[in-house]
């Protein structure tokens, strides 16, 4: 068993799918788009099998959630870099482009090397590889 896809409520899915594109080389699907719901959405297809689904419809709020404070539900999900270098190197690219780095690169105590940056929407993104790969 594996997880098939995230979904994301997004305010801009074609901002927040191309990000995912330029950064983690992923593949966007066709949009699909709902006019009696007023639902689109995108699919955004990674190597290894697993998709995000970045959807919009406009009465869906924007988060009231403080994207620096940790709260109960899914927190963040991670991108697996392989190595601490590419760890680094993917940090810097995403900083240097203007996102907020708010953790690390750091070796966590439970063994992977990490760094927390935010997407354009303030989801958390763990840049992760096992520590000393």
């Amino acid at each position: 068993m594996k997880i098939e896809h995230i979904a994301i409520w997004s305010s801009d899915i074609d901002k927040l799918a191309d990000f995912y594109i330029r950064y983690f080389d992923g593949q966007k699907g066709q949009r699909y788009h709902n006019p009696r719901k007023g639902f689109t959405s995108y699919f955004v297809a990674f190597e290894d099998g697993c998709r995000l689904e970045i959807m919009h419809r406009a009465d869906i709020p924007a988060s009231a959630t403080d994207p620096i404070q940790q709260a109960t539900g899914i927190t963040h999900f991670a991108f697996d870099l392989a190595t601490e270098a590419a760890v680094n190197e993917k940090t810097e690219e995403l900083r240097a482009a203007g996102y907020q780095v708010i953790d690390g690169p750091r070796t966590t105590g439970d063994g992977y090397y990490e760094s927390v940056v935010l997407d354009p929407e303030n989801n958390r993104l763990e840049l992760a590889c096992v520590a000393g790969g």
